[in-house]
């Protein structure tokens, strides 16, 4: 059983690896903006959800107040490079660990909730979050902050003649999700989540230490979501609290894992490959005229597929346990 598990860690990594190389060769044959548009935004959400599956998929710990940690990692980049000129990749650095402390924080009172009572404080925290952005003047308020633009600089993260960068770096940002799911995976902190997971008490009476893996799984969960707003921001050079601390966020963080298959390796990164493409094109032919037309399709979609495949569309490719009968 040891060696068939570590055969499929083996070629989850291979196949990773190959993927990767795949997408990596994509912009020598996509020229379209429009579509370079949409792999950009696929392959964040891509590292978003599985950002997200951490915490709520491995652990057991369904969030959906995440806005909060995008948020957070977008405002403390651009704060810091348009208040006092540091740059967006210490800006990035500086937004994750400054998302990782507070999603501690919140850990130390919200991780004695469980079920339906988590969810909703992590709901309303982040309502709480974006009121507080709507207000603070010094953080630009209700109008947001505009990012000076200065030309194309890989030094300042800024690229105004191609969208390539920005490409790459959100393939970077996905692979490193992924990896640090995969490597973690297989850790003892992994063990301990899935064990909180199933279940809590019995995991506690056997020497988890419950809440501390908790605060683990959050604060790695907070951190990669935050560097994926950082990135955002300087993807779009404007943000207001609505454009990156909206309840919308969340639910597109959650939405690709639970299609894909929450609680696993490749679940949110098929998920984000079906949903994200659906969003950008059904926007795209409607236009402001079909608002909401992309919120109808993909939420009929995720119904149909909880009814049909409550594992997920990745339970399709998931061999059947064998049963084995005495003939």
């Amino acid at each position: 059983m040891d060696k068939d598990f570590a055969a499929r860690r083996r070629r989850d990594l291979i196949i990773a690896a190959l993927l990767a190389a795949i997408a990596a060769a994509t912009p020598l044959f996509v020229k379209d903006v429009v579509v370079q548009n949409i792999l950009i935004l696929t392959l964040l959400y891509a590292g978003l959800s599985q950002s997200w599956n951490i915490l709520s998929g491995y652990c057991g710990q369904i969030s959906l107040g995440h806005a909060l940690y995008f948020g957070l990692g977008a405002y403390t980049t651009e704060l810091l490079f348009t208040k006092f000129g540091v740059l967006p990749w210490f800006g990035m650095l500086a937004g994750g660990v400054v998302s990782a402390l507070i999603a501690m924080g919140l850990g130390y009172p919200f991780f004695r909730l469980r079920g339906h009572y988590f969810v909703i404080a992590t709901i309303v925290i982040a309502e709480i979050g974006l009121l507080l952005f709507h207000n603070w003047e010094w953080a630009g308020a209700a109008m947001g902050i505009t990012i000076p633009i200065r030309g194309d600089s890989w030094l300042k993260f800024q690229f105004l003649r191609t969208k390539l960068p920005y490409f790459y770096f959100a393939l970077a940002l996905c692979c490193l999700a992924w990896f640090v799911t995969w490597w973690l995976e297989n850790s003892k902190w992994g063990f301990w989540w899935r064990a909180v997971k199933d279940n809590p008490d019995a995991a506690e009476s056997l020497g988890v230490d419950v809440f501390n893996s908790k605060m683990g799984a959050a604060a790695v969960s907070a951190f990669l979501v935050a560097v994926g707003g950082s990135f955002y921001a300087q993807f779009v050079s404007y943000i207001d609290p609505e454009s990156v601390m909206g309840f919308q966020f969340s639910l597109l963080m959650a939405l690709p894992a639970v299609l894909g298959g929450i609680g696993t390796l490749w679940g949110p990164v098929l998920g984000a490959a079906i949903l994200i493409p659906l969003t950008e094109l059904t926007r795209f032919k409607f236009g402001g005229s079909g608002r909401g037309v992309d919120l109808i399709v993909y939420g009929t979609l995720i119904v149909l597929i909880s009814l049909a495949l409550p594992r997920g569309l990745l339970s399709l490719f998931s061999r059947p346990k064998k049963t084995g009968t005495a003939r």
